[in-house]
């Protein structure tokens, strides 16, 4: 699949069908993961892949909210990966300081995309969660206090083949030459 027909075809997938993911496709994401850029080749991140039948649905009630109403499409997907913020290195953490940037957050941005694409392009869906209780993810990852889990991704296969027609800008509202207006 070319690229262009890639990017036209991924879509956030919030209905999943229960077939389980292969490990060698949780693998190939995650070596397409392991190669992604990051400031300074910093590699800010580390992914738990929850699998586990129990693990994955406390983690999806986790994404739900208080009143149940959020990501209920999280508890359909057979498996959801945690991105957890690591420490940049000392030549990335000082360049955001100097810049006033959190390049660690663009690299979480950017191996997340690297997720989603190789997750399509082996026929997978995925759909990113910002919205869940952090600290009951932590606990229930048995991740530190001191790290931040700041996305979740759901993982399987689409429940539908068609994928959605995508609306969007315009080029005219995205972007222009030389000169912001």
């Amino acid at each position: 699949m070319d690229f262009k027909d890639l990017v036209h075809q991924r879509e956030s997938t919030r209905k999943y069908s229960d077939k389980p993911v292969e490990d060698f496709k949780i693998e190939q994401i995650m070596e397409a993961c392991r190669v992604a850029p990051s400031a300074c080749n910093s590699q800010p991140w580390r992914f738990v892949i929850a699998t586990d039948p129990e693990v994955k649905d406390k983690l999806a009630r986790a994404s739900h909210g208080p009143l149940m109403t959020f990501n209920k499409f999280a508890s359909q997907a057979p498996v959801i990966a945690a991105i957890v913020a690591e420490k940049p290195n000392w030549l990335s953490r000082i360049g955001g300081n100097v810049k006033d940037k959190d390049f660690y957050l663009m690299d979480i941005g950017i191996v997340a995309e690297h997720f989603c694409l190789q997750a399509a392009e082996l026929g997978l869906g995925s759909c990113m969660i910002g919205w869940f209780d952090e600290p009951a993810a932590r606990k229930i990852l048995n991740v530190p206090e001191n790290k931040r889990v700041l996305l979740l991704i759901t993982l399987g296969y689409p429940a539908k083949d068609k994928t959605r027609k995508k609306i969007r800008k315009s080029g005219n509202d995205l972007y222009t030459f030389n000169s912001y207006t």
